[in-house]
C-alpha cells in the first residue's frame, strides 16, 4: 500500500500531491473539487495526515445521504427531548471531531438553511446542539468536497455564494482515473491488496489485462476499478485473470485496436499475495544479439527501479514490494549498479 493510500505516479497526481502538502500543514479550509468516485475521501485523509491534527480524528460526513430534517442533529448534535425520538442527548459530528478533521462531503448537496448554519460555524467557530443555547467551541478543520459546480449551483441560487467563498480558500482538483491511468497499476495492486485483507478473496491480472483496463474510459473512477476487482474476486478466486476473462465492457475496450495502453510491462502484473507471475506463453523471446542474460537483468533492472519510484526511495518497502529480502534487494541493486533514490 503505497504512503497514505495516496497513489501518485503521473504527472496530473504528481501535482496535486505537490499542492496537497503545501496546504496540509496550514489552518486554512481546503475544498476538493473532482468526479464521484475519484477518491476525493483519500484527498482528505492524507491532507489529515499531513497535518498538525493528524493525532485528532477524523470525522467524515456526507451532506448528501443525510435527510434534509436530520441533517442539523447530525452536524451539531441535539440534546435530550429536542425533538420527538431524542431519548438521549447526543454529540454531533462537530464536536465527534474536536481537535481534528471534519470532512463534509458533497456539501453541494447541502440544503440552504443548513448552509447558513455551516457559514455561520465557519465564520465564528461555534456552535449549538439542536434544542440547546449552550455555545460550544468548533476546534476543527474543515475540508469539503463535491462532485458539482458550485458557480452554476451559485447562479441558480442553490448555493450561497458566501459560503463558497470561506471554503474555496485553497481548491484542490482531483482528475479523473481516465486522465491519470498511469496509476492504474499501482491503484489495481493497492486495491487488491485491501480486498485480500478484507477476507473478499484473492485474484491477480496479467501485465495485459492491467494494459487492457487503462483502454477503458472509467466514468465511474476509482469507485468503479475497486467495484470491478471485486467482482474479479468473486469470479477468479486465486487464479490470473487475462485480458479474454474481463467482463464487458472492459473486454472491448482492451481488444479496439485504436486504444493505446500505456504500459504493458511485466511490472504492470497487480497480485494481492504478490507471488503469480504472468504466463510466459505471450512474452516475447530475448533478441539472440542481446541474450538471456542480459535481457532478464533488464527485466529485474525496470522492476526494482519501478518498485523504487513507487516506494518513493525507500527500500525496504521497495523489497515488500517485490517479494524479496531487504538485503536480497541491495545485493541485485549493487550487481546492477541502481542507486536509491
Amino acid at each position: 500500500m503505497t504512503e497514505g493510500g495516496l497513489v501518485a505516479l503521473g504527472p496530473a497526481m504528481r501535482a496535486l500531491k505537490d499542492q496537497l502538502h503545501q496546504v496540509a500543514d496550514k489552518t486554512v479550509t481546503v475544498l476538493i473539487l473532482g468526479p464521484s468516485g475519484a477518491g476525493k475521501e483519500v484527498v482528505a485523509r492524507e491532507i489529515h495526515r499531513l497535518s498538525d491534527r493528524a493525532k485528532g480524528p477524523f470525522v467524515p460526513v456526507n451532506c448528501g445521504a443525510i435527510p434534509k430534517d436530520l441533517l442539523e442533529s447530525e452536524l451539531f448534535g441535539h440534546e435530550k427531548g429536542a425533538f420527538t425520538g431524542a431519548i438521549a442527548a447526543r454529540a454531533g459530528r462537530f464536536e465527534l471531531a474536536e481537535g481534528g478533521t471534519l470532512f463534509l462531503d458533497e456539501i453541494g448537496d447541502m440544503p440552504l438553511d443548513m448552509q447558513v448554519k455551516i457559514l455561520r460555524v465557519i465564520q465564528e467557530r461555534c456552535f449549538e446542539r439542536v434544542g440547546s443555547a449552550r455555545t460550544r467551541n468548533a476546534n476543527v478543520r474543515i475540508v469539503a468536497a463535491t462532485h458539482r459546480d458550485l458557480p452554476v449551483l451559485i447562479e441558480e441560487g442553490r448555493f450561497r455564494e458566501d459560503l463558497y467563498y470561506r471554503l474555496n480558500v485553497f481548491p484542490l482538483t482531483v482528475p479523473p482515473l481516465a486522465q491519470r491511468t498511469e496509476d492504474l497499476p499501482q491503484l489495481v495492486d493497492d486495491v487488491l491488496r485491501q480486498l485480500a485483507a478484507e477476507g473478499v478473496g484473492q485474484v491477480s491480472l496479467s501485465a495485459r489485462a492491467v494494459a487492457a483496463l487503462q483502454a477503458w474510459q472509467w466514468p465511474g473512477n476509482v469507485r468503479e476499478l475497486a467495484n470491478l476487482l471485486e467482482r474479479l474476486c468473486i469470479m477468479y478466486p486465486n487464479q490470473l485473470v487475462e485480458p479474454d476473462q474481463l467482463p464487458e465492457p472492459y473486454l472491448s475496450a482492451g481488444l479496439d485496436p485504436n486504444s493505446k495502453p500505456q504500459n504493458t510491462a511485466v511490472g504492470g502484473v497487480s497480485t494481492a499475495a504478490g507471488g503469480d507471475t504472468p504466463s510466459p506463453a505471450w512474452l516475447p523471446l530475448p533478441d539472440p544479439d542481446v541474450g538471456m542474460k542480459t535481457a532478464l537483468q533488464t527485466v529485474e533492472r525496470g522492476w526494482i527501479e519501478q518498485a523504487l519510484t513507487q516506494c518513493e526511495g525507500n527500500v525496504s518497502a521497495a523489497a515488500r514490494r517485490l517479494g524479496v529480502r531487504r538485503t536480497t534487494l541491495i545485493e541485485k541493486m549493487r550487481k546492477l549498479a541502481i542507486a536509491a533514490p
